[in-house]
């Protein structure tokens, strides 16, 4: 299983990630669907080549074409919503919020499953990367559709754990050349 080679190639002084990514991943209580496809929307935001290699195999195999083919999308279209709109966030000329956008978004109306699972992936991908109002607009979203509180945080957690280990295996992959 990639999980376990995933959690074996955290070194020891990093236990807590193992443990963590242990339970967010192998206990959580998400669907099959959103854990996968955040899983897979982390692991690309995450940037850490060994995180994605190994969890991307098992993720495809638990997500339909579609499902895959959307989380892909949500990692991509954050990565360019994150930058775009933290900037717009960090300045302080409030004047860059009134502008018109003029990027291209068609995937996030459209995204090929269910509305849900793609605003989670997308809330988690914009953990990763930092961007306030975005995680602040998909959880408004989020939260008029039902979803807990609970089941967001699970995804926080799931992009969290992602990112620490993705972050302390590329540091161990760099000291060791």
């Amino acid at each position: 299983m990639a999980l376990d080679d995933l959690k074996s190639a955290v070194p020891d002084y990093a236990k807590d990630l193992k443990l963590n990514l242990g339970s967010v991943i192998g206990n959580s209580d998400l669907p099959q669907q959103q854990l996968w496809g955040t899983v897979l929307a982390c692991a690309i935001a995450s940037r850490s080549p060994k995180v994605l290699r190994e969890l991307e195999p098992e993720a495809k195999a638990n997500l339909s074409p579609e499902a895959y083919t959307a989380a892909k999308s949500a990692a991509a279209i954050m990565a360019m919503n994150n930058v775009f709109y933290r900037t717009r966030h960090l300045l302080s000329d409030p004047e860059y919020g009134n502008l018109r956008a003029g990027l291209r978004m068609n995937v996030i109306g459209n995204p090929g499953v269910d509305k849900v699972d793609f605003e989670l992936w997308s809330l988690a991908v914009s953990a990763i990367n930092g961007c306030g109002m975005c995680l602040d607009s998909h959880e408004q979203v989020l939260r008029k559709a039902g979803v807990e509180r609970e089941t967001i945080q699970e995804a926080v957690k799931i992009a969290a754990v992602l990112q620490a280990v993705g972050a302390t295996l590329d540091a161990e992959a760099a000291l060791a050349e």
